[in-house]
């Protein structure tokens, strides 16, 4: 599946499902507009996914991962509904979790369909404040509980943690802080201006490549969790060093991302319920009355997604970290410039360019002289 541009898309190999918008906590760089609702996915919206995924066996294992609001919050009777809908299939499922409702229930079933879980937390207490409850009640301990309940049952956790305020020190004491919880693997997002999310923390460049120093100098005296960030950059760098092409990424992910009440969004799941006077409805149409490969071959036809495609091409003629980062993505160029053929946004300058800076930084403090 290609446009007609030089940019192609790639076929899906995830499907990204909110099975509630609902979420019991109300994190206050969160970009989800409809939280503290609680409408649930409907099973036929699950079987409609589950027909498309069948016909994609030649792919491999396509990842289904339950993402919400909270999915925890739909309730395990409902969640084992959705979950069940795809038995027989060639998927593997996945649930990201703010870890606070998880007992030993919850890893039974995780158990019992073979899940892997991603938690979502931020570092020790102090820098999890942003992290609160409904009622405004700190979240820290409950999910340190249910993180260390699903180590102690031998889940390999992934966590991503937000950071709205990179420094030196705040890179240190999350690392130490993701190695004592036993978990396998951390990714680091820097906070975002996108959906409701309106914040916007700017950090000076320098104090931002200090903290990506400082994080892969954490990881590389002690690297026991696997870090994201160093193993983009690795993977980059090996490429380079061994002459073959560099890892940008061959094409488009179109990743679906199904709404609750069967609405598809492509591409990027931030921009899943917004819609714009210009571009319209990002959503590309619904489940309830349309095929999900139909969806998609409609939807790559859209103006936001041409639109998109036309400011990659961009990146790609202007920017000289293009191989690495392979464009900006289309949830930080829109809440950022109001369209989606601009060029480097924060996202870029936060977690591709400085990044990259950090670990040339981290690379020369630890050089082996001669």
């Amino acid at each position: 599946m290609e446009t007609t541009t030089a940019v192609p898309f790639l076929k899906p190999t995830s499907v990204i499902m909110q099975p509630t918008t609902l979420c019991n906590m109300d994190c206050r760089y969160c970009y989800l507009p409809d939280r503290a609702k609680s409408p649930r996915m409907l099973p036929v919206v699950a079987q409609a996914v589950a027909r498309a995924v069948a016909g994609w066996a030649d792919r491999g294992p396509v990842d289904i991962c339950w993402h919400g609001g909270e999915p925890l919050a739909a309730g395990r009777d409902h969640l084992r509904t959705l979950v069940d809908t795809f038995a027989g299939l060639n998927v593997t499922h996945t649930v990201q979790t703010n870890a606070t409702l998880i007992d030993s229930a919850w890893c039974d079933f995780f158990e019992s369909r073979q899940m892997r879980v991603g938690v979502s937390i931020d570092g020790p207490a102090p820098v999890n404040r942003n992290r609160t409850f409904l009622n405004g009640r700190e979240s820290f301990d409950h999910a340190v509980r249910g993180i260390r309940l699903l180590v102690e049952r031998g889940f390999s956790v992934s966590v991503i943690a937000v950071v709205p305020d990179p420094n030196p020190e705040r890179a240190q004491a999350l690392y130490e802080f993701i190695v004592d919880l036993g978990v396998a693997w951390l990714g680091v997002n820097i906070e975002e201006r996108e959906g409701v999310n309106s914040r916007r923390t700017a950090p000076q460049a320098r104090q931002v490549a200090e903290f990506w120093a400082a994080l892969i100098a954490a990881w590389r005296a002690d690297p026991r969790v696997e870090l994201r960030e160093a193993q983009r950059v690795l993977g980059f760098a090996r490429h380079l060093l061994t002459g073959g092409t560099p890892s940008v990424p061959s094409g488009i992910d179109l990743l679906p991302t199904v709404a609750w009440n069967g609405e598809v969004t492509l591409i990027s799941p931030e921009l899943a319920g917004f819609r714009d006077d210009r571009l319209g409805n990002f959503a590309c149409g619904s489940l309830l009355h349309t095929e999900l490969d139909e969806l998609i071959e409609a939807g790559v036809g859209a103006r936001w997604v041409q639109e998109f495609v036309t400011g990659v091409q961009r990146c790609r003629a202007a920017c000289r970290y293009f191989q690495f980062c392979g464009g900006a993505h289309p949830a930080n160029r829109f809440f950022e410039h109001g369209r989606l053929d601009g060029g480097e946004t924060d996202y870029c300058r936060n977690t591709k360019i400085a990044l990259m800076e950090g670990v040339l930084l981290a690379a020369q403090r630890h050089r082996v002289p001669g």
